[in-house]
């Protein structure tokens, strides 16, 4: 899940058996069990276990905490003896909870070595920091006076001490982990914001660290906040310029691009009230729509090339009067990412690790004003963090990395919040580096078209010499929506 904006802060959004698991003295037991798929979808099998940790790295006699740790055995008799780790997105999602809803994707990879999943301190089933929610927060973005007395309900409904869970101290605990479980090295998957941990964690412990796969990366040094307002223009702009150039697109919906712009104003003058039926509880339901819920819903959908396919659809129908359609995609977007994301774990890396780095010399509000999000985003990041406590980084946090552990960098041509851009950027860090475009993909290429194969065949020889990623190259986008019934033949 990627840095995104929720209606609190419309924000910055996955061995085993015996003789599999290397033996391993540290006091971290691992146990048959299943982790939860979602309604209606098998479990998953499993190893897992607790590790307790300090909760401040400088206080071992202080405060305690409790890391969820769960091994998914390799398909092999014989797995080899460094597993792959998924580093999650949001931040504040939990690496379990994505590995569950990708685990198709990480099969290839799976079939020689285990899947270890460590919720990072703050998410899933570790320490969670969760805040409190109330109608308002779910129905409706604050004025930026609201949000203030939000920060401070949601510190104090919390146990834990916000400051330390951050990716610096988070890489630590990864590594009490791998020394809890004996494994020699690691194989990193980092999608989004878990390429920033999985980048740091390689810093700290390049002898542990085997190979490095970064998707929709984060480069070292780069903070979210100041463009993801400008990176967001340019995947619709491209979403309305395929739109113009394609016969059946153009056809359907001409001037969609004016459109959106007309429909922002005027949901701008005048929020709209609308009825529907909640499209995850089935039940009847009003909801107040204004031209904020029509930004985040739209920038949310341009991150899969599914979702981006019905775009020109959702505003042409917005703009006719009916806004039931992007009313349901943004009640779905908010079911989802307040089941998945913590959000009080995800204010404490980006008011640690971003936004302490952007003054406002470097916010170009002009350029800012010019896109559909404009200020608001950055606005709001910046409100959050002036209440929000300011927890630890490591002085080379920030620093250029300079590593030989192979990489495999992967971008989508389209990304919303990641460019590919930030993808050759990053790679350049890395002395053994391949960086692959996906066509017409948007923020993270693991599930599409050949990008596991590809994956697994570089995590089993953990090198990029012979690699051979031709195939995503016949990647593209997906055909337009042009009803609700999906892209005509």
């Amino acid at each position: 899940m990627p840095f995104r904006l929720v209606p609190f802060a419309i924000s910055l959004a996955l061995l085993g058996l015996a003789g599999a698991c290397p033996a391993a003295a540290a006091p971290l037991t691992l146990e048959d069990c299943r982790l939860d798929a979602g309604p209606g979808l098998p479990t998953v099998k499993a190893r897992c276990g607790t590790l307790e940790r300090p909760e401040n790295p400088d206080e071992p006699e202080g405060r305690r905490i409790e890391l969820s740790v769960a091994v998914v055995p390799a398909l092999s008799v014989e797995p080899a003896p460094d597993p792959v780790v998924p580093l999650a997105g949001g931040p504040g999602q939990a690496a379990s909870d994505f590995y569950v809803a990708y685990r198709g994707a990480f099969e290839a990879v799976r079939r020689e070595r285990p899947v270890l999943l460590v919720d990072q301190r703050g998410t899933g089933d570790s320490a969670r920091l969760t805040c409190p929610e109330s109608e308002d927060m779910l129905e409706e973005v604050p004025e930026l006076e609201e949000i203030g007395p939000l920060v401070r309900e949601c510190l104090d409904g919390l146990e834990a001490d916000p400051r330390y869970y951050t990716t610096s101290v988070a890489v630590r605990d990864l590594e009490a982990v791998r020394e809890a479980l004996g494994y020699p090295s690691l194989n990193l998957y980092g999608i989004s914001y878990g390429s920033r941990v999985a980048q740091h964690y390689l810093r700290r412990y390049p002898e542990h660290t085997r190979s490095v796969v970064l998707d929709g990366v984060v480069p070292s040094g780069k903070v979210l906040g100041p463009d993801i307002a400008l990176f967001a223009q340019s995947a619709v702009d491209a979403i309305f310029e395929r739109c113009a150039e394609s016969e059946a697109c153009a056809a359907e919906f001409p001037g969609v691009e004016a459109e959106f712009a007309a429909l922002l104003e005027r949901l701008a003058q005048q929020p709209e009230a609308v009825n529907l039926v909640h499209p995850v509880t089935g039940k009847p339901a009003e909801r107040r729509f204004s031209a904020d819920e029509l930004a985040g819903a739209v920038r949310l959908l341009t991150y899969a090339p599914s979702s981006a396919a019905l775009l020109p659809h959702l505003i042409h129908a917005g703009a006719q009067g009916n806004l039931a359609p992007l009313t349901a995609q943004i009640m779905m977007i908010e079911a989802s990412m307040y089941e998945s994301l913590a959000i009080g774990m995800h204010n404490s890396v980006v008011c640690a690790e971003d936004m302490p780095f952007v003054t406002e010399a470097e916010i170009d509000r002009e350029a800012l004003g010019e896109t559909f999000m404009g200020t608001q985003q950055i606005d709001m990041l910046r409100e959050i963090c002036r209440h929000w406590p300011r927890g630890p980084i490591d002085p080379d946090f920030r620093a250029p990395l300079d590593a030989d552990v192979p990489a495999l960098v992967l971008s989508g041509e389209f990304d919303p919040v990641t460019p590919p851009a930030w993808g050759a950027l990053a790679a350049a860090g890395f002395d053994k580096a391949r960086h692959v475009v996906g066509p017409g993909q948007g923020h993270g290429l693991l599930p599409r078209g050949c990008t596991p194969r590809l994956v697994a065949e570089f995590i089993a020889d953990a090198s990029v010499e012979e690699l051979d990623a031709d195939c995503v190259s016949r990647l593209g986008p997906m055909p337009f929506f042009l009803d609700f019934n999906g892209p005509r033949p």
